[in-house]
């Protein structure tokens, strides 16, 4: 068995969206400094590093982090490599290539955006890859429950419909965005994945692994 941590490390130096606040830590007590115990205060954007996305984030009604199912969130799950496109963005074409099984229920897909988590870590790519919504909706009718992409976000920068978003959370498909997959190879395996348990929230960072036999 092999574990693969696929979740990207939490710092200040961590590219944040656009508009989102980036991640502070700032040291509270120091045992170099004369205090009992080391201790640190944490601000963090919901939507920081590797987290995951809830219905709620774009569904008044829809469910928030805290009352998503386990049962998605962990089990079996088929990382893809998709790789060869024509632009940034993932067409229908580019994932049904990669013959994935017509079960798969946790969907990871690695791309070149992998590679940015070890190269200008602090900088945020804007023409990183993303879905097309044709090809969420592709991933719904496939009845995909989980979809998780290396990158901040399943969608385009800039663009204002977020019909990706509302296609996927608006059918109840658990989105995971921010992973590090450069190393796990494409295949079948088991995602481990716990958000934090954020009451009310329409995110929440989350550690995701990916364990394969």
């Amino acid at each position: 068995m092999y574990i693969y941590d696929i979740t990207v490390p939490i710092s200040e130096k961590m590219p944040a969206w656009p508009g989102e606040p980036t991640v502070q830590i700032e040291s509270t007590t120091r045992i170099a400094k004369g205090d009992k115990v080391n201790g640190s205060r944490v601000k963090i954007c919901s939507h920081a590093g590797t987290h995951v996305d809830a219905p709620y984030r774009y569904i008044q009604q829809g469910a928030t982090v805290d009352r998503l199912p386990l049962r998605v969130l962990m089990g079996p799950a088929y990382v893809v490599e998709v790789d060869g496109l024509e632009g940034n963005t993932i067409q229908v074409y580019d994932l049904a290539r990669t013959h994935f099984p017509s079960d798969t229920k946790r969907l990871l897909i690695k791309t070149s955006n992998s590679d940015l988590w070890q190269h200008a870590y602090n900088e945020f790519e804007r023409n990183f890859v993303h879905l097309a919504p044709k090809t969420a909706e592709w991933l719904v009718k496939r009845e995909v429950g989980l979809v998780g992409v290396d990158y901040l976000s399943v969608e385009a920068f800039g663009r204002k419909d977020s019909r990706v978003h509302h296609t996927l959370l608006g059918a109840g498909v658990i989105i995971l965005e921010g992973l590090d997959l450069s190393r796990v190879p494409p295949g079948p395996c088991e995602l481990v994945c716990l958000p934090l348990k954020l009451e009310g929230s329409d995110a929440a960072p989350a550690r995701a692994l990916v364990i394969r036999s």
